[in-house]
Protein backbone atom coordinates (compact mmCIF):
# COMPACT_ATOMS: atom_id res chain seq x y z
CA UNK A 1 0.00 0.00 0.00
CA UNK A 2 1.32 3.46 -0.83
CA UNK A 3 2.19 5.76 2.02
CA UNK A 4 -1.01 7.64 2.79
CA UNK A 5 0.98 10.86 3.17
CA UNK A 6 2.28 10.62 -0.40
CA UNK A 7 0.57 12.62 -3.12
CA UNK A 8 -0.46 10.54 -6.13
CA UNK A 9 2.01 11.77 -8.80
CA UNK A 10 2.66 9.53 -11.81
CA UNK A 11 5.69 11.36 -13.20
CA UNK A 12 8.38 12.57 -10.85
CA UNK A 13 11.20 14.14 -12.92
CA UNK A 14 13.30 14.52 -9.78
CA UNK A 15 13.91 10.76 -9.86
CA UNK A 16 16.29 11.43 -12.76
CA UNK A 17 18.15 14.03 -10.69
CA UNK A 18 18.53 12.10 -7.43
CA UNK A 19 22.32 11.60 -7.64
CA UNK A 20 25.30 12.40 -9.83
CA UNK A 21 25.31 9.02 -11.57
CA UNK A 22 21.74 9.28 -12.84
CA UNK A 23 22.18 12.95 -13.74
CA UNK A 24 25.18 12.02 -15.89
CA UNK A 25 23.27 9.09 -17.37
CA UNK A 26 20.46 11.27 -18.72
CA UNK A 27 22.51 14.36 -19.60
CA UNK A 28 21.45 15.55 -23.05
CA UNK A 29 24.43 17.69 -24.04
CA UNK A 30 28.15 17.61 -23.25
CA UNK A 31 30.98 19.96 -24.19
CA UNK A 32 34.33 18.33 -24.97
CA UNK A 33 37.64 19.68 -26.28
CA UNK A 34 36.72 18.12 -29.62
CA UNK A 35 34.01 20.79 -29.98
CA UNK A 36 36.37 23.72 -29.52
CA UNK A 37 38.45 25.99 -31.74
CA UNK A 38 41.01 28.17 -29.97
CA UNK A 39 41.55 31.66 -31.45
CA UNK A 40 45.19 32.82 -31.30
CA UNK A 41 46.71 36.26 -31.86
CA UNK A 42 49.93 36.49 -33.88
CA UNK A 43 52.26 39.51 -33.72
CA UNK A 44 55.58 40.51 -35.26
CA UNK A 45 58.91 39.94 -33.56
CA UNK A 46 60.65 37.12 -31.73
CA UNK A 47 60.12 35.85 -28.19
CA UNK A 48 57.36 38.44 -27.77
CA UNK A 49 54.27 37.92 -25.63
CA UNK A 50 51.88 40.57 -24.41
CA UNK A 51 48.59 40.18 -22.60
CA UNK A 52 45.46 41.76 -24.07
CA UNK A 53 44.52 44.15 -21.25
CA UNK A 54 40.78 43.67 -21.80
CA UNK A 55 41.09 39.87 -22.05
CA UNK A 56 42.91 38.57 -18.94
CA UNK A 57 44.77 35.35 -19.71
CA UNK A 58 44.81 35.92 -23.48
CA UNK A 59 48.08 36.92 -25.14
CA UNK A 60 49.45 38.16 -28.44
CA UNK A 61 52.45 36.02 -29.40
CA UNK A 62 55.26 36.15 -31.90
CA UNK A 63 55.43 33.15 -34.21
CA UNK A 64 58.01 31.23 -32.14
CA UNK A 65 55.90 31.48 -29.00
CA UNK A 66 52.72 30.78 -30.97
CA UNK A 67 54.21 27.44 -32.00
CA UNK A 68 54.91 26.61 -28.36
CA UNK A 69 51.36 27.57 -27.40
CA UNK A 70 49.90 25.32 -30.09
CA UNK A 71 52.04 22.42 -28.91
CA UNK A 72 50.93 22.95 -25.31
CA UNK A 73 47.28 23.11 -26.32
CA UNK A 74 47.55 19.98 -28.45
CA UNK A 75 48.89 18.15 -25.40
CA UNK A 76 45.63 19.17 -23.69
CA UNK A 77 43.59 17.74 -26.56
CA UNK A 78 42.83 20.94 -28.48
CA UNK A 79 43.46 20.26 -32.16
CA UNK A 80 41.92 23.22 -34.00
CA UNK A 81 43.22 26.79 -33.97
CA UNK A 82 42.04 30.02 -35.59
CA UNK A 83 45.01 32.33 -36.15
CA UNK A 84 44.55 36.11 -36.40
CA UNK A 85 47.39 38.44 -37.46
CA UNK A 86 48.26 41.73 -35.79
CA UNK A 87 50.31 43.88 -38.15
CA UNK A 88 52.01 47.24 -37.85
CA UNK A 89 50.36 50.16 -39.61
CA UNK A 90 53.27 50.50 -42.04
CA UNK A 91 52.29 47.16 -43.63
CA UNK A 92 48.68 48.16 -44.22
CA UNK A 93 47.26 49.69 -47.40
CA UNK A 94 43.93 50.15 -49.13
CA UNK A 95 44.08 46.82 -50.99
CA UNK A 96 45.43 44.63 -48.17
CA UNK A 97 48.41 43.60 -50.29
CA UNK A 98 50.36 42.30 -47.27
CA UNK A 99 47.84 39.45 -47.07
CA UNK A 100 49.50 37.96 -50.20
CA UNK A 101 53.10 38.32 -49.01
CA UNK A 102 54.49 34.77 -48.91
CA UNK A 103 57.38 35.93 -46.73
CA UNK A 104 55.12 38.00 -44.50
CA UNK A 105 54.29 37.23 -40.88
CA UNK A 106 50.96 35.48 -41.40
CA UNK A 107 51.60 33.15 -44.34
CA UNK A 108 55.10 32.17 -43.22
CA UNK A 109 53.77 31.34 -39.74
CA UNK A 110 50.98 29.21 -41.17
CA UNK A 111 53.50 27.22 -43.19
CA UNK A 112 55.67 26.67 -40.13
CA UNK A 113 52.70 25.57 -38.02
CA UNK A 114 51.67 22.96 -40.60
CA UNK A 115 55.29 21.83 -40.98
CA UNK A 116 55.71 21.35 -37.24
CA UNK A 117 52.20 20.10 -36.48
CA UNK A 118 50.69 18.53 -39.61
CA UNK A 119 47.96 16.89 -37.51
CA UNK A 120 46.73 20.26 -36.22
CA UNK A 121 43.67 21.75 -37.94
CA UNK A 122 44.32 25.37 -38.86
CA UNK A 123 41.58 27.89 -39.56
CA UNK A 124 42.34 31.28 -41.06
CA UNK A 125 40.54 34.61 -41.23
CA UNK A 126 39.60 36.07 -44.61
CA UNK A 127 38.78 39.77 -44.37
CA UNK A 128 40.64 42.93 -45.26
CA UNK A 129 40.59 44.64 -41.86
CA UNK A 130 43.86 43.20 -40.42
CA UNK A 131 45.71 44.45 -43.52
CA UNK A 132 43.66 47.50 -44.48
CA UNK A 133 44.75 51.07 -43.84
CA UNK A 134 41.03 51.87 -43.61
CA UNK A 135 40.34 49.21 -40.96
CA UNK A 136 37.31 47.88 -42.80
CA UNK A 137 36.59 44.33 -43.95
CA UNK A 138 36.13 45.45 -47.55
CA UNK A 139 37.68 47.75 -50.12
CA UNK A 140 36.89 51.41 -49.47
CA UNK A 141 36.40 54.04 -52.15
CA UNK A 142 35.05 57.53 -51.50
CA UNK A 143 33.94 56.46 -48.03
CA UNK A 144 31.93 53.46 -49.29
CA UNK A 145 32.73 49.78 -48.73
CA UNK A 146 32.50 48.26 -52.21
CA UNK A 147 31.19 44.71 -52.32
CA UNK A 148 32.15 43.26 -55.69
CA UNK A 149 35.57 44.88 -55.81
CA UNK A 150 36.32 43.27 -52.45
CA UNK A 151 35.57 39.73 -53.64
CA UNK A 152 38.62 39.46 -55.87
CA UNK A 153 40.88 40.57 -53.00
CA UNK A 154 39.29 38.05 -50.63
CA UNK A 155 39.58 35.21 -53.14
CA UNK A 156 43.30 35.85 -53.64
CA UNK A 157 43.73 36.01 -49.88
CA UNK A 158 41.94 32.67 -49.41
CA UNK A 159 44.06 30.95 -52.07
CA UNK A 160 47.26 32.31 -50.50
CA UNK A 161 46.19 30.96 -47.11
CA UNK A 162 45.31 27.57 -48.60
CA UNK A 163 48.74 27.44 -50.28
CA UNK A 164 50.29 28.13 -46.85
CA UNK A 165 48.47 25.14 -45.38
CA UNK A 166 45.12 26.40 -44.08
CA UNK A 167 42.60 23.60 -43.56
CA UNK A 168 39.55 25.82 -43.02
CA UNK A 169 39.02 29.24 -44.57
CA UNK A 170 36.91 31.62 -42.47
CA UNK A 171 35.42 34.48 -44.51
CA UNK A 172 34.49 37.00 -41.80
CA UNK A 173 33.87 39.99 -44.05
CA UNK A 174 30.10 39.66 -44.70
CA UNK A 175 30.34 40.75 -48.35
CA UNK A 176 27.53 39.40 -50.54
CA UNK A 177 28.53 36.43 -52.69
CA UNK A 178 31.94 35.91 -51.14
CA UNK A 179 31.49 32.23 -50.22
CA UNK A 180 30.77 31.21 -53.80
CA UNK A 181 33.54 33.43 -55.15
CA UNK A 182 36.08 31.97 -52.72
CA UNK A 183 34.87 28.41 -53.29
CA UNK A 184 35.37 28.77 -57.03
CA UNK A 185 38.83 30.27 -56.55
CA UNK A 186 39.89 27.49 -54.19
CA UNK A 187 38.62 24.80 -56.53
CA UNK A 188 40.22 26.39 -59.59
CA UNK A 189 43.58 26.40 -57.79
CA UNK A 190 43.46 22.78 -56.67
CA UNK A 191 42.18 23.32 -53.13
CA UNK A 192 38.83 21.56 -53.33
CA UNK A 193 39.57 19.84 -49.99
CA UNK A 194 39.96 23.12 -48.11
CA UNK A 195 36.80 23.82 -46.11
CA UNK A 196 34.91 27.08 -45.72
CA UNK A 197 33.50 28.06 -42.34
CA UNK A 198 31.39 31.03 -43.28
CA UNK A 199 30.71 33.83 -40.83
CA UNK A 200 27.09 33.56 -41.88
CA UNK A 201 25.26 35.61 -39.27
CA UNK A 202 27.89 38.07 -38.09
CA UNK A 203 26.18 40.86 -36.22
CA UNK A 204 27.25 44.49 -35.83
CA UNK A 205 27.81 43.87 -32.15
CA UNK A 206 29.20 45.80 -29.20
CA UNK A 207 30.80 42.56 -27.94
CA UNK A 208 33.84 42.83 -30.26
CA UNK A 209 35.68 45.59 -28.41
CA UNK A 210 38.43 43.53 -26.75
CA UNK A 211 39.22 41.75 -30.04
CA UNK A 212 39.83 45.08 -31.73
CA UNK A 213 42.09 46.00 -28.81
CA UNK A 214 44.06 42.81 -29.41
CA UNK A 215 44.71 43.50 -33.10
CA UNK A 216 44.31 47.28 -33.30
CA UNK A 217 41.83 46.67 -36.12
CA UNK A 218 39.06 49.16 -35.43
CA UNK A 219 37.72 50.97 -38.53
CA UNK A 220 39.36 54.33 -39.17
CA UNK A 221 35.98 55.89 -39.91
CA UNK A 222 32.32 55.02 -39.49
CA UNK A 223 31.23 51.54 -38.44
CA UNK A 224 30.50 48.14 -40.00
CA UNK A 225 26.71 48.32 -40.06
CA UNK A 226 26.45 48.37 -43.88
CA UNK A 227 27.82 44.81 -44.04
CA UNK A 228 27.44 43.24 -40.59
CA UNK A 229 23.90 42.30 -39.54
CA UNK A 230 21.43 44.27 -37.44
CA UNK A 231 21.21 42.69 -33.96
CA UNK A 232 17.42 43.08 -34.14
CA UNK A 233 17.07 40.57 -37.01
CA UNK A 234 16.85 36.79 -37.02
CA UNK A 235 14.94 35.99 -40.23
CA UNK A 236 17.70 37.74 -42.13
CA UNK A 237 20.08 35.09 -40.77
CA UNK A 238 18.08 32.45 -42.66
CA UNK A 239 18.61 34.37 -45.90
CA UNK A 240 22.35 34.66 -45.27
CA UNK A 241 22.55 30.98 -44.33
CA UNK A 242 20.64 29.88 -47.42
CA UNK A 243 22.99 31.87 -49.64
CA UNK A 244 26.14 30.55 -47.93
CA UNK A 245 24.88 26.97 -47.97
CA UNK A 246 24.08 27.12 -51.68
CA UNK A 247 27.42 28.79 -52.44
CA UNK A 248 29.32 25.89 -50.87
CA UNK A 249 29.92 26.65 -47.19
CA UNK A 250 30.86 23.60 -45.10
CA UNK A 251 29.99 25.24 -41.76
CA UNK A 252 27.66 28.12 -40.89
CA UNK A 253 28.77 30.40 -38.06
CA UNK A 254 26.85 32.70 -35.74
CA UNK A 255 28.83 35.55 -34.15
CA UNK A 256 28.51 36.56 -31.31
CA UNK A 257 27.08 33.51 -29.59
CA UNK A 258 25.69 34.22 -26.14
CA UNK A 259 23.17 36.91 -27.13
CA UNK A 260 22.27 35.01 -30.31
CA UNK A 261 21.46 31.51 -29.07
CA UNK A 262 18.08 31.77 -30.82
CA UNK A 263 19.89 32.32 -34.14
CA UNK A 264 22.13 29.30 -33.52
CA UNK A 265 19.01 27.19 -32.94
CA UNK A 266 17.31 28.69 -35.99
CA UNK A 267 20.17 27.71 -38.28
CA UNK A 268 20.58 24.29 -36.67
CA UNK A 269 16.88 23.57 -37.19
CA UNK A 270 17.01 24.52 -40.87
CA UNK A 271 20.37 23.32 -42.22
CA UNK A 272 21.99 19.90 -42.17
CA UNK A 273 25.59 21.07 -41.96
CA UNK A 274 27.52 21.90 -38.78
CA UNK A 275 26.68 25.15 -37.02
CA UNK A 276 29.51 27.05 -35.35
CA UNK A 277 29.21 29.61 -32.57
CA UNK A 278 31.85 32.27 -31.89
CA UNK A 279 32.04 32.94 -28.14
CA UNK A 280 33.54 36.36 -28.70
CA UNK A 281 36.00 38.54 -26.80
CA UNK A 282 33.41 40.68 -25.02
CA UNK A 283 31.61 37.60 -23.73
CA UNK A 284 34.93 36.27 -22.42
CA UNK A 285 35.88 39.64 -20.87
CA UNK A 286 32.58 39.99 -18.98
CA UNK A 287 33.05 36.62 -17.28
CA UNK A 288 36.66 37.40 -16.38
CA UNK A 289 35.80 40.84 -14.99
CA UNK A 290 32.94 39.59 -12.83
CA UNK A 291 34.96 36.62 -11.61
CA UNK A 292 37.87 38.90 -10.66
CA UNK A 293 35.44 40.90 -8.50
CA UNK A 294 34.26 37.71 -6.83
CA UNK A 295 30.72 38.27 -8.06
CA UNK A 296 30.48 34.94 -9.91
CA UNK A 297 32.19 31.57 -10.00
CA UNK A 298 34.06 32.08 -13.26
CA UNK A 299 34.68 28.39 -13.98
CA UNK A 300 31.05 27.38 -13.48
CA UNK A 301 29.77 30.31 -15.53
CA UNK A 302 32.25 29.50 -18.32
CA UNK A 303 31.05 25.91 -18.48
CA UNK A 304 27.40 26.94 -18.39
CA UNK A 305 27.90 29.41 -21.23
CA UNK A 306 29.65 26.83 -23.42
CA UNK A 307 26.95 24.29 -22.64
CA UNK A 308 24.23 26.78 -23.62
CA UNK A 309 25.79 27.10 -27.07
CA UNK A 310 25.97 23.33 -27.48
CA UNK A 311 22.37 22.99 -26.31
CA UNK A 312 21.24 25.64 -28.81
CA UNK A 313 22.68 23.53 -31.63
CA UNK A 314 26.31 24.53 -32.12
CA UNK A 315 28.52 21.55 -32.87
CA UNK A 316 31.60 23.81 -33.08
CA UNK A 317 32.49 26.57 -30.61
CA UNK A 318 35.24 29.12 -31.16
CA UNK A 319 36.17 30.32 -27.69
CA UNK A 320 38.96 32.03 -25.77
CA UNK A 321 38.05 29.71 -22.91
CA UNK A 322 39.31 26.68 -24.85
CA UNK A 323 42.67 26.22 -23.12
CA UNK A 324 41.44 26.76 -19.57
CA UNK A 325 38.44 24.51 -20.23
CA UNK A 326 40.77 21.79 -21.51
CA UNK A 327 42.92 22.15 -18.40
CA UNK A 328 39.87 21.92 -16.16
CA UNK A 329 38.81 18.55 -17.55
CA UNK A 330 42.28 17.08 -18.07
Amino acid sequence: MPNSSMIDITHRPRRNRKNAAVRNLVQENTVTVNDLIYPLFLIEGKNKKSEVHSMPGIFRRSSDLLLKEIEECMNLGIMTFDVFPGLSEKLKDKKATESLNEKGLYLSTLREVKKRFPEALIMTDVAMDPYSSDGHDGFVKNGEILNDETLEILAKMAVAQAEAGADIIGPSDMMDGRVGYIREALDDNGFSNVSIMSYTAKYASAFYGPFRDALDSAPKFGDKKTYQMNPANSKEALLEADLDFNEGADFLMVKPALSYLDVIKLLNDNFNIPIAAYNVSGEYAMVKAAAAKGWIDGDRVRNEILLSMKRAGASVILTYFAKEFAKSIK
